[in-house]
């Protein structure tokens, strides 16, 4: 149980629930013309969550000293695992991640696709080693591998599949994953500063110089309401872009995207405790989570 702790496999699970939805839910919804095999998808699969478990391992066993402070009583890396094991299973993970992710850059012959394994084991071990300290720098790299593990999926299953003849589908079939990615990354970007703004006494103590450390809670509280805002702008805007004729669409995304981002603007205003940040940071990743699952609703967009 402790293993499954320290690799996170909730978050695991997720991220596999997502690439699968991407595969066999958005890219059938558009019949769009994919390349991955079962197989191949399934190792491009482990490839991704061996690396970011791996990530996860690294990251504990660098901020023990931290985590001591912020959550004392989540702290497995010296109590229920040893800190040896840990570094020998994040290097492990991370050799049959970027592993895996050679073989299936290989089997598709796009051996340069092998490049992206190794800049997300790179900017992961360079994460929590250096960027993570560094105000806003480390919030904007986990973002962007959040938004890569949706991107990956596309690069590829779709990119190595275009010709002549769909060359105009496939971009837009392209172009509605970065839509998803990029909407993974903002919601991810302001859930990190709300972490930050809860691990602060922690993040203080170890002299590290978070947003929240520089400006204060109540001032990055203040950055994520006016983000929170923008990102409920940018959800509707494109809701009446796109599928103002859907009023099925309209309703799932009010309720289960919107609502709850107004519900963490009016929080992120007004909250001063550590357990309403935390509780803001797990409302968003459940509205990433939901506005992700919104790509079932095409199935019956398209049909």
């Amino acid at each position: 149980m402790a293993i499954l702790k320290l690799i996170r496999f909730k978050n695991l699970i997720i991220i596999a629930f997502v690439q699968y939805v991407i595969k066999y839910v958005l890219f059938d919804a558009f019949d769009a013309f994919t390349t991955l095999n079962g197989l191949q998808f399934t190792l491009l699969m482990f490839s991704t969550l061996c690396i970011a478990a791996a990530g996860y391992i690294f990251n504990d066993i660098q901020d023990v000293a931290t985590d001591t402070i912020n959550k004392p009583d989540k702290v497995l890396i010296g109590k229920r695992v040893s800190k040896n094991f840990a570094y020998n299973l994040y290097m492990i993970l991370t050799l049959a991640g970027v592993g895996l992710g050679m073989y299936v850059a290989n089997s598709i012959d796009k051996n340069s696709f092998f490049s992206l394994f190794v800049l997300s084991a790179g900017l992961l071990y360079i994460y929590s080693n250096t960027l993570k300290p560094i105000a806003v720098v480390g919030n904007l790299t986990v973002s962007f591998l959040v938004a890569l593990s949706l991107i990956i999926i596309g690069i590829f299953d779709l990119m190595p599949a275009i010709t002549e003849q769909n060359k105009a589908f496939q971009k837009t079939m392209f172009s509605v994953l970065v839509d998803y990615s990029v909407f993974a990354f903002f919601i991810n970007f302001i859930r990190e500063l709300v972490k930050d703004i809860e691990d602060v006494n922690g993040d203080y103590s170890q002299g590290m110089k978070t947003l929240p450390i520089i400006l204060g809670q109540g001032r990055t509280a203040k950055i994520g309401f006016g983000l929170c805002l923008v990102a409920i702008a940018a959800v509707t805007y494109y809701l009446s872009s796109y599928f103002y004729k859907n009023t099925f669409v309209i309703v799932y995304m009010l309720i289960l995207v919107v609502a709850p981002l107004i519900y963490c603007t009016i929080k992120l205003f007004s909250a001063k405790q550590k357990k309403e940040f935390t509780l803001v940071s797990l409302i968003l990743k459940i509205t990433m989570l939901t506005g992700i699952c919104s790509m079932f609703l095409f199935k019956y967009i398209l049909n």
